[in-house]
């Protein structure tokens, strides 16, 4: 199996990274240029976008050169450059996910961004797991959470971005019925995105007893309030019963190392 290659980063340089792109503001502009004036007060290694704020931070995902081109060649949208640390922190997950036993899962795929940078970050067309990746493609269930280009003939788009990724599956139809027939035994990396409470939980009850022994599943809208908070209150429930805890991070997301089963 082939990783990326570590390459120190520069010890007298930091990356700072600006992206006007985030959610559940009232006034874009003037937020943007209040953070621009604040950006001027703090220390270098400052990341803007996705709801982030932060300064005086190394920013890895800049320093990991394989993570910054496969990153950078999969935008497709101004989303997909704002969410860069969540990409990264994927991008992590999967780097140790995939030297254990079993198959990678995305649950909420859209165009697949989030799939082929992780793809492309361990080996592009040369992946070496399968990468079950399901969603409706055609359309969003979910009210509310359209998103561009969600109509008919999307899923053929998709599926010419995965042309040459032979380990790449895409499941078209709702979850969990999607996953009769067409689901791994066992699982290293699993990385839920439903925007809907229910069908993350029953995402779980399928699946979460065949991540194995040190696999990890991600919530990628469990720190996020408001309308995703029904997503987090369920999950704690339902992992707690199990006695879990989901770390939470300041990206958005939560995640569990799955557990050896208890003597």
């Amino acid at each position: 199996m082939s990783l990326p290659k570590y390459v120190p980063g520069n010890p007298r340089s930091l990356n700072n990274f600006f992206s006007p792109t985030s959610w559940m503001i009232s006034d874009p502009e003037r937020f943007v240029s209040l953070i621009r004036e604040a950006s001027r007060l703090v220390e270098g290694g400052i990341y803007f976008g996705d709801n982030l704020f932060t300064w005086a931070r190394n920013n890895s995902l800049f320093d990991d050169l394989a993570f910054r081109e496969a990153w950078e060649r999969n935008i497709v949208n101004d989303a997909d450059r704002a969410v860069a640390w969540r990409r990264y922190f994927l991008a992590t997950m999967a780097y140790h996910a995939v030297q254990l036993p079993g198959d990678f899962v995305e649950c909420g795929v859209y165009a697949g961004t989030g799939v082929k940078t992780v793809a492309d970050y361990l080996g592009g067309k040369d992946f070496p797991k399968t990468f079950w990746a399901y969603d409706t493609y055609d359309y969003n269930p979910v009210e509310g959470h359209a998103f561009d280009g969600q109509q008919p003939g999307f899923y053929d788009l998709v599926q010419k971005r995965f042309e040459g990724y032979a380990n790449v599956r895409l499941v078209r139809g709702l979850i969990p019925d999607s996953f009769a027939g067409h689901s791994p035994e066992a699982i290293a990396y699993l990385h839920i995105d439903l925007n809907n409470a229910d069908a993350e939980i029953a995402t779980l009850e399928h699946l979460f007893d065949r991540v194995v022994p040190g696999g990890v599943v991600i919530f990628d809208d469990y720190e996020w309030a408001n309308m995703y908070r029904p997503q987090k209150l369920a999950e704690d429930a339902w992992l707690d019963a199990r006695r879990y805890r989901v770390s939470p991070l300041p990206t958005g997301q939560g995640f569990v190392i799955k557990r050896p089963p208890a003597a």
